[in-house]
């Protein structure tokens, strides 16, 4: 049985310059982070030969053509298994569509424990690449390269997205007390509802192939803010951080008409009246958690408990997918 894990992530600066629609012309930059809330994928040889898969939904098939679930039937695929007699789980922290990169941490997770299977070695660089190749190229996804990467490196890092493709990574650097302060004061509240990323990135996508100029000057604006806050919290400044959280979340939210509504924006204006110094919804909107830096996050946790929110407390991840269990696979 082989068990591998991958950590889910909050994006702290530049999201959406990941798009390869953005990045071919005009480079991206991303900062993010891993948290230790994670994807599971469980491989093991079952007796008789078939596919059986276990995820939210059971399956069992003969053949690769006749998996439904797409990023494995891919997967597998890709590695030519020719005579599959494979059995495949996943369960995670956090419901999917939260916005806290699952669909990344999953592939990348799958194909750690399939390598793994295979007695195969991957660098972190090369499991994010795999990972990204089934999601964008094979399958058309219309999502970028943050949640692979950042799933695979795990900590608190700077990704730049060259027009070639290539993806430069470099750790943030902070000192330890800016890193104990973001995990003291960063708060997540799950708003109740789940949505699938794919429609508002999709929206975007081809607004950037046409060359919108709205959304293009959203994103390089966007891209700046990146920039400004991975100084500020190289500088240690996590109040200024947090004001250019807000500052994003406003930007943001003139990219597409999906990404807020009349209830997350009331949670938001409750938040930033009770202790918040900025916050945004993580990944693409619509939905999922919202992220708020405090000044005084007592204060923020009694508003958000008294308007229905759930807190999902978290650290931050540093060994990115990994291996934690390999035992009698062959």
């Amino acid at each position: 049985m082989i068990i591998t894990r991958s950590p889910l992530r909050i994006s702290l600066g530049g999201g959406g310059t990941d798009l390869p629609s953005y990045f071919h012309e005009h480079e991206g930059f991303l900062l993010s982070a891993a948290i230790n809330k994670y994807v599971y994928v469980t491989v093991n040889r079952p007796f008789i030969e078939g596919i059986f898969l276990k995820y939210s939904q059971l399956e069992h098939a003969n053949s690769i053509t006749e998996v439904k679930h797409p990023i494995i039937r891919e997967a597998l695929q890709m590695l030519d298994f020719k005579t599959p007699q494979i059995e495949i789980s996943s369960h995670a922290d956090v419901p999917a569509g939260t916005g806290l990169g699952s669909s990344g941490s999953f592939t990348t997770a799958l194909l750690k424990a399939l390598y793994t299977h295979r007695k195969k070695n991957l660098n972190h660089e090369e499991l994010a690449e795999l990972a990204c190749h089934i999601e964008i190229d094979r399958l058309g996804e219309p999502i970028g390269k943050q949640d692979q990467y950042i799933a695979s490196l795990g900590g608190i890092t700077c990704f730049t997205f060259h027009q070639n493709d290539k993806v430069s990574v470099k750790p943030l650097n902070i000192n330890m007390e800016t890193m104990f302060d973001l995990e003291d004061n960063l708060l997540l509240f799950f708003t109740g509802f789940s949505r699938s990323a794919g429609d508002i990135l999709k929206d975007q996508k081809v607004k950037s192939q046409k060359n919108d100029k709205d959304m293009l000057n959203n994103l390089h604006y966007v891209k700046d803010l990146g920039y400004r806050s991975r100084d500020a919290l190289v500088k240690g400044d996590t109040k200024l951080f947090g004001e250019l959280m807000h500052e994003h979340w406003e930007n943001k939210k003139k990219r597409s008409g999906g990404m807020s509504n009349s209830k997350i924006d009331d949670w938001y204006n409750t938040a930033m009246q009770n202790g918040a110094i900025g916050g945004k919804l993580v990944g693409a909107g619509g939905g999922g958690f919202l992220m708020f830096l405090a000044d005084d996050r007592n204060k923020l946790r009694r508003a958000m408990s008294q308007a229905g929110l759930e807190e999902m407390r978290f650290n931050f991840d540093f060994e990115g997918t990994k291996v934690i269990v390999s035992s009698g696979v062959s």
